[in-house]
């Protein structure tokens, strides 16, 4: 079974913004839409880091190269081929917010 690593609570994070986490010695940009907390690895293809880029909506954009990504999925939308890993998230009853710091493998985006 997969561990989860806690990296934060809920309140660290409010609705509509991002930080970025440190999940068991991996870096992580973790997201909060709308109450569901999203999770993806913080580089970018160009280096930058995601978790310091601006919010809109879903998509977060890279402070470095304005390349795009999708904070549900990791994928950019401006193209399926351009993407970057999840991570699985998980919210305990105490609000606690933990990362899984193995990439899914999820297929199905």
């Amino acid at each position: 079974m997969a561990r989860y690593v806690p990296v934060c609570t809920v309140d660290d994070v409010p609705v509509g913004t991002g930080r970025v986490v440190d999940a068991g010695g991996v870096e992580v940009a973790l997201f909060n839409i709308d109450g569901v907390f999203h999770a993806l690895e913080n580089t970018c293809p160009s280096g930058g880091p995601i978790g310091e880029g601006q919010l809109r909506g879903t998509v977060v954009t890279c402070p470095w190269d304005g390349d795009t990504y999708d904070v549900r999925t990791g994928v950019s939308p401006a193209s399926d081929a351009v993407f970057v890993e999840r991570f699985p998230v998980r919210v305990g009853r105490d609000g606690t917010v933990m990362v899984q710091p193995e990439p899914t493998d999820d297929e199905d985006l």
